[in-house]
């Protein structure tokens, strides 16, 4: 801590990287190192303490599995994972003219279906909701054959992979842009969901008094060669939770409207229930190493 004297134990332990030839390595672990030795100072953390720490660490790993990741939803919960979108955005600022990043979240998976331009994705009842645009580079040109997976949870609130009873790949789809850039699939509108809270992560939010509710959003993640890996989502921005996100991922320009259509043509054209609600979004890359 600044301005506070380092402890003879601290330098003795820092003394030991001194061997290490990974400058990387040594620069990440004295930083580790110092940070935890003056936490441990600063609250005077007792022996107990730091057993329960232990003991909540050990059970984090024991979530884990497959499926669930209890380590990320630690890493998202404490809003680290959001710290670190912002600090390896582009120069460390985000870059106004490309979409902005957010959160990958804990139950992005593999495997979706590959689907066709305008395929409906929902195999599970809900509001049905169109969403379409470009893909194009910061320039304005259209990026073609961009890989777009999208996911989202069913109105359980549960994503496909934890919940056993929704169809395979239900809200979850892989498309490509056509050469224009362009997109389109069916869904639903995303409902607000509570991040799981049967885990140690659950235990430390009710501890210190905080709500586990996500805001309803679409997760994008957007790969074409040349350009940077876009992993990002869309959040509703008639949510009750868009201003208090259990994870700290909603962006001010990541907050859409999802206007009502009632177009019958519109609905017929679609294959979709009248009225549908219809979301326009393009996603704007940014180019690999510019």
């Amino acid at each position: 801590m600044a301005g506070q004297a380092v402890h003879p134990i601290t330098d003795t332990v820092l003394a030991t990287l001194s061997s290490c030839t990974d400058a990387r390595v040594r620069q990440l672990m004295t930083a580790l190192i110092r940070h935890l030795h003056a936490f441990a100072q600063e609250v005077q953390l007792t022996g107990e303490e730091w057993r329960k720490g232990i003991e909540f660490l050990t059970a984090t790993g024991k979530k884990c599995d497959g499926i669930r990741q209890e380590f990320i939803l630690l890493s998202d919960t404490l809003g680290l994972s959001i710290m670190l979108d912002e600090i390896n955005q582009r120069d460390g600022v985000a870059d106004s003219a490309t979409t902005e990043s957010s959160l990958l979240g804990p139950f992005y998976r593999e495997g979706a279906f590959d689907e066709e331009y305008g395929a409906n994705i929902a195999r599970t009842e809900g509001e049905p909701t169109l969403f379409h645009g470009r893909v194009v580079d910061d320039g304005g040109e259209p990026v073609a054959d961009a890989l777009i997976e999208v996911w989202e949870t069913a109105n359980n609130g549960m994503y496909e992979g934890q919940d056993p009873d929704q169809p395979e790949s239900n809200l979850r789809g892989r498309f490509r842009s056509g050469p224009e850039g362009e997109f389109a699939f069916r869904a639903i509108k995303p409902t607000a969901y509570p991040i799981p809270t049967d885990g140690p992560v659950g235990q430390m939010l009710l501890a210190v008094g905080r709500h586990p509710m996500r805001p309803g959003h679409v997760h994008f993640l957007i790969q074409a060669p040349g350009y940077d890996t876009l992993t990002t989502a869309l959040y509703s921005a008639d949510d009750p939770y868009v201003r208090s996100d259990a994870v700290f991922g909603v962006k001010s320009s990541l907050v859409v409207d999802y206007v009502r259509n009632v177009s019958r043509e519109e609905a017929k054209k679609w294959d979709l229930s009248s009225p549908f609600f219809d979301v326009k979004r393009d996603f704007v890359l940014s180019r690999a190493n510019a």
